[in-house]
């Protein structure tokens, strides 16, 4: 895709701003919860997903639409299903 980074295209608040508008239009992720930020010459992703495959595939686009950018995961699964045991209150 015309416009994405690489060692001549710098990341910057445009390369941001697309990747956010990957991740909320992109009909097998549409995902508003993941925020992306520059950190020196990657681009770090934060948030929350219900599950790992779902980390995986927003990672697997990513890659796929930046082959030459750089990505830091940091997506936590939160649990989407109930507990199977009770919670002990002290």
């Amino acid at each position: 895709m015309p416009g994405h980074p690489s060692a001549a295209h710098p990341l910057d608040e445009y390369t941001e701003a697309e990747i956010q508008r990957l991740l909320t239009e992109d009909a097998h992720v549409a995902e508003q919860g993941i925020t992306v930020c520059r950190r020196e010459n990657a681009l770090l992703l934060t948030g929350q997903v219900e599950s790992v495959q779902r980390r995986e595939e927003i990672v697997r686009r990513l890659q796929q639409a930046y082959p030459g950018v750089q990505l830091e995961c940091d997506i936590a699964i939160t649990r989407a299903q109930a507990p199977s045991e009770a919670e002990e209150l002290s």
